[in-house]
């Protein structure tokens, strides 16, 4: 005796009926009740699929028929099939257009990083990768097996995994568990069948060399593609090896999109009369750069050299070459006072600032930061804790003033 027909009674058959005869009339009625065939049958159509496939199953129509929906938590339809995919693994799918099987499932991608130099990005390079990867046994073709040996498992149905029901007092618990006829694989295969080559794997392990082309001004982060070289597997689409560009820090050159930024360190001498640097290029090449007496180069000037820069991906047009220019000073007292009377002669008079006639003047002495100081201000931190240490401890302060 059944706790509840409402399920048989949506098929419209006996809690006695046969699996033949649950098989039977679920056809019928969802062949009537399709929303292809009458679209204003949706809700019908799912009714009757969520009936046939709980009926159809063992397990679940035993806990139904002993105590009713409530013992399938929540309906038992949970992690089951939708009701098109059990109206196309019944009737083989297409039946009215809408139910087409679906095709194999595709396979992961695989990324791989590939570290490059700015010099292979600006040449172009060709590199031999090498990837080891599964494939299908070419032995067996996938099989695992000798034709005819493998067969589906019939506990778990080729599911690979059990539901089983227990109940506990009032409760009934379901979990799903491993088969353990089959040991998850879906499929038995006796050891004397398998083959000699995967050992019924179906996949065996495989070295992969790829030729891996780096295009002239290909940037970080572009994919190079190598579509279905990924791992195999029976029933499955392989998927893409992708290869993602790294590209290295350099220690010459900085790149922004197509250009390149150099930085060019000069002594004061080449600055104010000018002189030349040389700088090494990418594709080994030197370019001597001349800076013209009298241009007198100001620190931190930015200078451009067109079209020596990055060539761009695709149509190779060259960037810009960008030289920041740093002014190395001489050291202190580098000059007698007959040399700088000499300077004062060559070098624009100086521009002497005063205060206002009638303003409270200190004269002060300038003095350079020791060591520690100057390392806590690179570094951003000009808070006056540290300076009131140093004031406690004795320290100097930076400049010191006498009123006049």
């Amino acid at each position: 005796m059944v706790k509840d027909t409402k399920l048989y009674d949506t098929l419209g058959v006996s809690p006695s009926a046969t699996p033949s005869e649950l098989k039977k009339a679920y056809r019928k009625l969802a062949l009537k009740y399709h929303p292809d065939k009458n679209p204003n049958a949706g809700d019908k159509f799912k009714e009757i699929s969520r009936a046939y496939e709980i009926l159809s199953d063992e397990d679940k129509r035993s806990v139904y028929d002993r105590f009713g929906e409530e013992g399938l938590q929540g309906g038992g339809a949970e992690g089951g099939m939708s009701a098109d995919d059990l109206f196309a693994s019944f009737f083989g799918g297409g039946m009215f257009g809408g139910g087409a099987p679906r095709g194999p499932r595709r396979g992961k991608d695989l990324l791989h990083p590939l570290k490059v130099s700015l010099e292979d990005l600006y040449r172009g390079k060709t590199s031999k990768l090498a990837l080891q990867k599964r494939v299908i046994c070419p032995k067996c073709e996938g099989r695992g097996g000798k034709e005819g040996a493998v067969r589906k498992c019939a506990s778990c149905n080729g599911s690979g995994v059990k539901f089983v029901t227990r109940a506990m007092g009032p409760m009934i618990q379901r979990m799903q568990m491993t088969c353990d006829e089959c040991n998850g694989e879906g499929e038995i295969i006796k050891d004397s069948d398998r083959c000699p080559q995967c050992h019924g794997a179906k996949t065996i392990s495989e070295r992969k060399v790829l030729s891996v082309h780096i295009e002239k001004g290909m940037t970080n982060g572009q994919k190079i593609v190598f579509k279905q070289e990924g791992e195999q597997a029976p029933g499955i689409i392989p998927g893409d090896v992708i290869f993602v560009i790294e590209e290295k820090e350099h220690p010459r050159f900085k790149r922004r999109g197509d250009h390149l930024f150099y930085d060019a360190h000069i002594d004061l001498l080449t600055a104010l009369a000018g002189g030349q640097i040389a700088i090494e290029h990418l594709d080994e090449r030197w370019l001597t750069v001349p800076i013209l007496p009298g241009e007198c180069i100001k620190p931190d000037e930015l200078k451009v050299i067109p079209g020596q820069g990055m060539l761009s991906y695709r149509h190779h047009e060259p960037g810009n070459l960008y030289i920041r220019f740093h002014i190395d000073f001489p050291e202190p007292n580098f000059a007698t006072p007959e040399q700088l009377a000499l300077l004062e002669k060559v070098l624009p008079p100086r521009k002497v600032q005063t205060p206002p006639s009638n303003a409270v003047v200190d004269e002060c002495v300038l003095a350079t930061p020791d060591a520690q100081e100057q390392a806590r201000l690179d570094n951003g931190d000009y808070g006056s804790s540290g300076m009131d240490e140093d004031e406690e401890a004795g320290g100097h302060p930076g400049v010191q003033c006498a009123q006049q």
